[in-house]
Order: C-alpha cells, then structure tokens, then sequence
C-alpha cells in the first residue's frame, strides 16, 4: 500500500484514542477547562453512565465568538506560552476538543463577560458546524451527546452504566480536592447527585473539602503532613495507621494542582507505611506537591496522569521522611472507627463483634490459655517464654544477631527502671495519662484500662511486639549492621549500567552489612552479607537492589529484609497472649506504648487498643 496522507477526521479519532479512552476522560478535559477559565461553579450532568450526554457548565470567561472555531481546531489553546517547560494550567495540548467531537456529537455554547450575546458551534463526528447565535448566561456549556457513536468498536470495550458513572464520580473528587473554593455537581438519571459545596483555599478549607469527599472519618483519624526540601513543598494530609482501606483509591496525589497517578508517589507511600500496615491494606492520603514547573515533565503522556520529576530520588525522600516523620510526631491513636464497631457489637441484636483473627506470628489468647493450663504462665509448660526472664540457651536466636536482639530486649517495659520508677504514683494520677492507669487483665491477653472520659483496652502481645520491633530496629540502625565474610566471593552478572549504580551505592550498602565491588564491567563481587540474613540468595537480592536502585535511586530492599527479620525477633521475643500480668506490668507497658512512636498498631498493621469513651458508653444504657 502507498504512502498517504491521513484525513483530517482520521487524525482526530487517533488522537481521541490516546486522550479520550471512555466518558469519565472526557469529564476530567471539560472540568479542567473549566477551572483553567477560572470558574468558581462547574456543573456536571451525564446519563446512560457518559456514553449518551455529558453536559458540562461553568461561570468562567467564555471563550469570544471568533474564538469558536480555532477551540475546536487541533492543537489549539490560550494556555501555553512559548516556553513548553512552564505549564502553569490544566489543559495544555489543544486536543480535548477536537479529539471529543470527532468520536461523538459535540456542541459548544459560551458567552464572555463582555459579550452581549452567547455563540454556539458544534462538531458531529469530525465534521464542524457553522458557528451561531444562542442564548447563555456568562460562562461556557458544554454537551457531548451519543459517545464513540463514530468509533462504534470504541462501545465494545466500556464497561457497564454503574461501572462509568463510579469512574467519572471520581473523577469530579479528584479534581474538587484540588480545589477547594469551586462548588462542584454532578447529577443525572444514572446516578445519585453529589454537590460539593465551596470552602476556602486554605488549610482548613482543604480538610474541608476533604471530609466532603472521603468521609467526616477522616479528619478524626488524619495526620498533618507539612515540608519543604531543596525547593519542593509537600502538605495533605495521611491517615494514622490503624484506619486504613482494602485498596488504594483514597490516595489522592497533586503536583501543582493537577490531579496524577504517579508510581513514584504510590511506591513512596507504600515505602512510608511499610512497618505499620498489612500487607493487604492500604493507607489514606491527600498529598499536594509543590515546585517549579521546570522540574516536572506533565507532558509525559496526553492524558497527562503520569508526570516525571526531574529529582525523583528527592520526591520519594522527601514523601517517605515527611510521613515517617509525622507518624512518629503524632504519638499514640486509635481509629475512631474502632470504637463505632464496639459500639455496634455492643447494641442489642448487633451481629457479633468480629476480628480478622490473629495475625501471622499471633496465638490466640484460647490457644495460649490451654499451653499455660487455668493457673496462668508456666514457662516450664509453655514454648513462648516471658521476656523478663532473659534467653538462655533455648532463647530465640536468628542468624548471629543475639547482640542488638538482647540490647532490644532490655530495653522492654517489662524489664525498664524508668518505667516502673512510675508505679509509686497513685493510680489516679495515671488517669490523665492517653492510656490511663490498668484496671483489669481479662482473658488472660487484654489490659482494661481507665482514663478520666474513656475505656481503653489494649492486646498485650500486639502491643509489646511493637515496643519490641521499634527497639530493635533503633538498635539495628544505631550503627552498621553486623555482616559475615564469604568464604568465596559471590559473582554476579550485571548489565553494566547495573554494576555501575550498585558501585555508586557502596557505601551505603555497606553500612546494611552488603560489602561488594566492581568485578569487571558488568559484574560485581559480593564479600560480605548482613548476618541477620543467614543463608541467602546473594544474586537474587543483588539483582533486586540493582532494580530499585535503577527505578528509585535507593536501596530500600536490603532494609526492608533486616527490618523483617526484626519483626519476626520481635513476634516471638514478646509478651505472649495467655500470659498473666501484675498490676506494675500492664501500667509499665502502657507507659512505654505511651512513648514509642507507631505503637497504635502492631508489626502486622493490627490495632494494638481499642478506646471507648465515656460518652459513648453512657449511650449505650440510654443515659444520654
């Protein structure tokens, strides 16, 4: 076949492949119109779930009647200046338009602030219409009718109405959290309205329009998020550990006020929350990432999702230490929502308080009970050994690493004079303390303890495992890590530019007990291992690094390995479910748990205690 040149409407239904992949695509290019018109209202209507209307309508400039045609002319645009690398607006490309009308039915009809009288032009299927009087107030409307109607393959690949109208509702959030002082609404046959009234464009106002789109939950159980790093800005806001989702939809990321889904960011959030979490659970957050335009790339692709940062070793830095940080500034918390369902276990004909069960590593207290027998902890009838007794022989001893293991271990509350040095103090003077002062130990396995408007009861191994895990880790870090001579160096082929980055990450490594070298263009040569690994794949984990290092710029997996194994130490080190308390015990750990950061949940990600306060208890017998 010859050589030719593509039709004008060809050209356009390719283009509207890349930018216009199903209705909710073509809501985000209309809303981001309008606000980059400056609109402080935007209207959405749809029905038939976008594929048979999408009404847009905002209060913006307009667009002036000669403009008309040139804004539905391919790569035409009022918000791009001459220089590529500073994109201050939304919509950038000039390809929205003319890509939507050459797939379906599009009508545009707009009026300036100046203008005496609206204009109107349309696009069916690629072909522009004549531009006409109409009637409009100030602002633009925009409707797109009989989606894909010129591309009918197109139709064979949308999913079902509920399934488009979920994408497009989340679209409009997305974008609302961004802006805070526009109302938003989107209504139709195929849905249930939702308006997002204006706030303000601050802090507050944010948190506000937050709560509008994730729920009135999330400000109770959300932390601050506020730091600035080599001329990047990051705020939001992030969920404490213990409320969290099955999936990561309600992680909202922004750069510049443009809405993304960036791997870079997703896998730095991960990285953040990497000890305090299931692995099958994920953390709420609202980030916004502030810095000049010219080091960020959001012309990576046309639907301008992906962005690419100049730095991304200083972006990923700065998220996972900011979070880190916060989560380590905002003490001890328990989700609200922990004690909602008590509160509906404790109703009458609720359904049974349910917990996905003990976590790997966990016993169930009926389980430990039956080890100790009905008279309490017998270390001689029980493989799990009470932490104050020390480690003999039969103590637990992972892979050489019984020096930082035991340095741990003295430092738990049960063995800590700072701790019990409080036990004097009367009990009423605990009770201002966040855990209060412990009341009781039930089932052998949880601490009831009392504050001055609250029940609190705490999962004693739960919580000890995270007292344990943290002093461990602070030991593991505090210097470098212990490692073992190879008897024969390790070889391992690399592509060269592998090589040459786990080279320049030597030092580093080193310090995580991983000694190598260049070994020839591309290998290197493993002499030293971390003793806490043991055994191990050294070409597997050498390979890993070089791919992180490759995508991220760090070497979070050798890191991530060593604080495993601390979690597993710290699993079995601790105070084991079945295992009987004194008074001085419980009030000691609640003490530590009070001073260690991320003690609200356990290695595993599971709530360490639960709070009800005295309000909601007194509701319960109807005295409120």
């Amino acid at each position: 076949m010859p050589i030719r040149q593509l039709s004008e409407t060809m050209i356009n239904q390719i283009a509207a492949g890349e930018v216009i992949e199903r209705p909710a695509s073509v809501v985000k290019e209309l809303v981001e119109n309008a606000l980059d018109a400056g609109a402080s209202r935007v209207e959405v209507v749809t029905a038939g779930g976008g594929l048979n209307l999408i009404r847009v309508t905002d209060d913006g400039s307009g667009i002036p009647e000669q403009e008309l045609a040139l804004a539905v002319a391919r790569h035409c645009t009022s918000k791009l200046s001459d220089d590529i690398h500073d994109i201050r607006s939304l919509g950038f490309r000039g390809e929205a338009l003319p890509s939507i009308g050459s797939v379906a039915r599009l009508s545009i009809r707009s009026r300036t602030a100046s203008g005496d009288s609206a204009a109107e032009i349309g696009i069916d299927g690629g072909r522009v219409l004549p531009v006409k009087p109409a009637a409009a107030n100030r602002g633009t409307t925009v409707e797109v009718r009989d989606l894909f109607f010129a591309t009918p393959a197109r139709l064979k690949f949308m999913k079902g109405e509920r399934a488009e109208s979920s994408a497009t509702s989340d679209v409009v959030k997305r974008i609302a959290i961004a802006f805070p002082a526009v109302r938003f609404t989107l209504a139709g046959a195929d849905r249930s309205t939702l308006e997002l009234p204006a706030t303000s464009d601050t802090p507050e106002g944010r948190l506000a329009r937050v709560a509008q789109v994730m729920g009135k939950d999330f400000p109770d159980n959300a932390i601050a998020i506020d730091a600035m790093r080599d001329g990047v800005h990051l705020a939001g806001h992030v969920s404490i550990p213990s409320y969290t989702r099955a999936n990561a939809l309600q992680q909202y990321a922004y750069v510049n006020g443009r809405p993304v889904r960036d791997k870079l960011i997703a896998g730095a959030i991960r990285g953040a929350f990497a000890d305090v979490l299931p692995r099958d659970r994920h953390a709420v957050t609202v980030l916004f990432l502030s810095l000049d335009p010219s080091t960020v790339d959001v012309n990576v692709h046309p639907a301008k999702a992906d962005v690419r940062f100049r730095d991304p070793g200083l972006v990923r830095g700065l998220i996972v230490g900011a979070i880190r940080e916060a989560l380590a500034g905002a003490g001890i918390r328990a989700a609200t929502t922990g004690a909602a369902g008590m509160m509906a276990a404790f109703r009458p004909g609720a359904a049974p308080y349910s917990h996905p069960g003990p976590a790997d590593g966990h016993r169930s207290y009926e389980a430990a009970y039956h080890a100790s027998g009905s008279g309490g902890f017998d270390p001689l009838r029980s493989a799990q050994r009470p932490l104050d007794m020390g480690h003999g022989e039969a103590g637990p001893r992972i892979n050489g690493f019984a020096e930082n293991e035991q340095a741990a271990f003295d430092t738990g509350p049960l063995a800590s004079a700072d701790a019990r040095a409080g036990m004097a103090e009367p009990a009423e003077a605990l009770l201002g303390m966040v855990l209060g002062a412990a009341r009781a130990q039930v089932h052998e396995n949880y601490i009831v303890a009392q504050t001055r408007d609250s029940l609190v009861i705490v999962d004693q191994h739960a919580a000890h495992e995270r007292l344990v895990y943290e002093a461990l880790k602070n030991a593991l870090h505090s210097r470098a890590v212990p490692s073992q001579m190879l008897l024969l160096p390790e070889i391992v082929d690399l592509p060269e530019e592998d090589a040459e980055r786990l080279a320049m990450h030597s030092q580093t490594l080193a310090k995580f007990g991983l000694g190598l070298e260049r070994f020839g263009p591309g290998a290197v040569a493993v002499r030293e291992t971390p003793s806490m690994l043991g055994e191990t794949d050294v070409q597997q984990l050498v390979r890993d690094l070089a791919d992180e290092i490759a995508d991220n710029d760090t070497v979070e997996t050798l890191k991530e390995r060593l604080d495993k194994i601390a979690a597993t130490m710290a699993c079995h080190g601790s105070v084991r479910s079945g295992r009987l308390l004194k008074a001085e015990e419980m009030n000691a750990l609640l003490r530590q748990m009070e001073a260690t950061p991320g003690s609200g949940t356990c290695n595993h990600g599971r709530p360490t205690y639960i709070e009800l306060k005295l309000a909601d208890i007194e509701r319960l017998f109807g005295r409120r």
